[in-house]
């Protein structure tokens, strides 16, 4: 169908239906193997979901465009008819996400073409596995969308029912690299954010670089995403190939929101070291980041910002201690954070109110959005931005998109950033980012 513009009000004149069946179980991955648009893949703890075709679309611009996604989705939702018996965890949801700023530079330049500043998608496929418990879910819409779902539904189990999974194959390997920008124009960059700091026009503010590789063969990004879970299966695995263009995929560590009924659970992630090569060296890196003063500063601004951005939603917030959250290549500083909200909120509102926080985009948020759009010499899309999903209750969850890049066959860019504060260091600073690369470009050369 058409794709709906998020502030169209006709979505509740649509006949849209949701049918399910438990299997005993599926390779998840097949519904991914061709080319079919919009796709999309979630995996977080036991959950991984795996959805292609579009039963609707959603997209929006401007200032408003979360509201207008989220009234838009909802009218949809509203008018869905799913039978009883569909298992809470195989309901239909909405999947996609938003520009980190507000639009998005598209061009035959740039590797974002095909990704407007806000798109969701109910599939028309969808596979859902949670622990052992597996389900697909078809949707379709219009006057025959009844047989059309019951169609798919019946297509669908009797083709995942004789599929088997396979194993993913080898990394493409990287014949050109291009760093945006050079390490002299990072640290000129870096020098002039300190001075802004100094000056008091800014806390603290992220900035970002890119890297863009020419690959050796054609990539297979369901692959790259069958690698990055048995190398993350701790972090948020996520993969996009909206209708046109390349395809946005990562694995952040990082969570921006979830929303359950009235509890809110979020993080606060900033500071960065690397990984020991030893049990003792891996602690003693560990011990030097929590006592870090730069970096627990960082961290701090993060935690605080985030509380000040829920208190007017939320009847309490509890902040956890700092920990050390781990990953296969870099530490970071982590807090939990837990809020209680006074009344029923859309994730989408969460979403808005959050994004950015100052873990990717700095303090006070003006100045620092500000900042980057003058420094950074490259549009960040859809990076650092938030992507996941939404249901019908408008539940949901939020991870911001770093550890990331977007690609097609035969190029991918990837992105990673510094927080900037007073006394940050150029050289180190990019030392950090290089870090930040090896979790997708391990999966690439």
């Amino acid at each position: 169908m058409e794709p709906l513009r998020g502030d169209e009000t006709t979505v509740g004149e649509t006949t849209v239906v949701a049918r399910g069946c438990r299997l005993d179980d599926a390779p998840v991955r097949a519904v991914l193997e061709t080319d079919a648009r919009p796709r999309f893949f979630w995996a977080a703890g036991t959950e991984s979901i795996a959805a292609r075709g579009s039963a609707a679309t959603v997209t929006a611009d401007g200032q408003s465009r979360f509201d207008d996604v989220r009234t838009a989705l909802e009218a949809l939702f509203d008018d869905c008819s799913v039978p009883d018996s569909l298992s809470s965890i195989a309901r239909p949801r909405a999947f996609g996400g938003f520009a980190f700023h507000n639009g998005t530079h598209e061009g035959e330049d740039s590797p974002w073409d095909g990704f407007p500043s806000a798109a969701f998608f109910v599939p028309e496929i969808q596979v859902t596995k949670r622990d052992d418990d597996t389900w697909l879910t078809t949707v379709a819409t219009g006057p025959e969308a009844e047989t059309e779902a019951e169609a798919l539904l019946e297509e669908w189990r009797d083709r995942l029912t004789t599929d088997t999974e396979r194993e993913p194959g080898t990394p493409p390997g990287i014949s050109h690299r291009e760093r945006t920008p050079t390490q002299d124009g990072w640290r000129e960059q870096v020098s002039a954010a300190i001075s802004s700091v100094d000056r008091g026009d800014l806390q603290k503010v992220v900035l970002a670089q890119s890297l863009t590789v020419a690959l050796a063969a054609d990539l297979s990004v369901p692959d790259v995403m069958a690698r990055l879970s048995r190398t993350y299966p701790d972090c948020y695995r996520f993969m996009l190939s909206p209708e046109a263009g390349g395809t946005f995929f990562g694995a952040t560590p990082e969570r921006l929101v979830s929303v359950r009924g009235r509890t809110v659970r979020t993080e606060a992630l900033a500071g960065s070291t690397g990984r020991g090569d030893t049990p003792a060296e891996d602690e003693w890196l560990a011990a030097e980041l929590l006592d870090s003063e730069k970096d627990r500063h960082e961290q701090k601004l993060v935690a605080d910002a985030i509380r000040d951005q829920l208190e007017p939603f939320a009847s309490t917030v509890r902040i956890g201690d700092r920990t050390i959250r781990r990953l296969a290549t870099v530490q970071h500083l982590r807090t939990s954070i837990t809020a209680e909200l006074d009344d029923d909120e859309h994730v989408l509102s969460l979403v808005e109110a959050l994004h950015p926080t100052p873990a990717v985009g700095g303090l006070p948020p003006d100045a620092a959005l500000r900042t980057i759009r003058e420094t950074e010499a490259f549009d960040r899309g859809w990076y650092a931005a938030p992507i996941g999903w939404v249901d019908a209750a408008g539940n949901g969850t939020f991870a911001v998109g770093i550890r990331s890049a977007v690609a097609t066959a035969r190029e991918a860019t990837l992105f990673a950033g510094a927080g900037i504060v007073a006394d940050s260091d150029p050289d180190r600073e990019w030392d950090e980012v290089q870090l930040k690369y090896r979790p997708i470009l391990d999966e690439l050369e």
